[in-house]
């Protein structure tokens, strides 16, 4: 069975949102293969119980009242159409952050998100990877930047959060720690 596509978050299995599991979801009563794992935003307790396909086709939403992304943390300097922050909300996997998750924007629109990074990560995925975490830091080249990104590692902070434009593929990026 082939997993949904979804427009924002286009790899959710190598970003580490969605897992191979047995589990039944919640909603669909269904054991597909696949459960996410990412953050769920609900009124109740929702943990490695939901299959991708009830997030994309936004039964989970509907069923539970969850909501994948904080709606406060999308594109938060940007104004995007009431749709696309629906549909990031309410059928796109999330991710998890140390601190509050953001959900970056460019060119009106949502950017995908990429994944976790570090500084092995940043090195295979080169300059411009490498330039977009820079300037989210707004530390130029010398000690300070070197320190910083020598210490940048995807499971332990500090960690940078890769984003790319969906129009001209622009990458950009954030940074948080624990």
């Amino acid at each position: 069975m082939n997993l949904p596509t979804f427009t924002y978050h286009p790899a959710p299995l190598a970003t580490g949102a969605l897992q191979l599991s047995p589990n039944t979801c919640i909603v669909c009563q269904q054991a597909r293969g696949y459960i996410y794992v990412g953050p769920v935003y609900a009124v109740e307790e929702y943990e490695a119980c939901i299959c991708p396909w009830c997030i994309a086709d936004g039964s989970a939403h509907h069923r539970l009242g969850a909501t994948f992304i904080d709606e406060d943390s999308i594109g938060p300097d940007a104004s995007l159409d009431d749709a696309v922050i629906t549909e990031l909300s309410q059928r796109t996997p999330g991710f998890a952050g140390w601190q509050q998750e953001q959900w970056l924007a460019h060119c009106d629109d949502a950017c995908e998100f990429i994944g976790k990074v570090g500084h092995a990560e940043l090195l295979a995925l080169g300059s411009e990877a490498i330039r977009a975490v820079q300037a989210s830091t707004g530390l130029q080249d010398g000690p300070r930047w070197d320190v910083f990104f020598a210490a940048l590692h995807k499971d332990r902070g500090p960690t940078a959060y890769l984003f790319k434009c969906r129009h001209c593929s622009a990458l950009d990026a954030y940074q948080d720690t624990h």
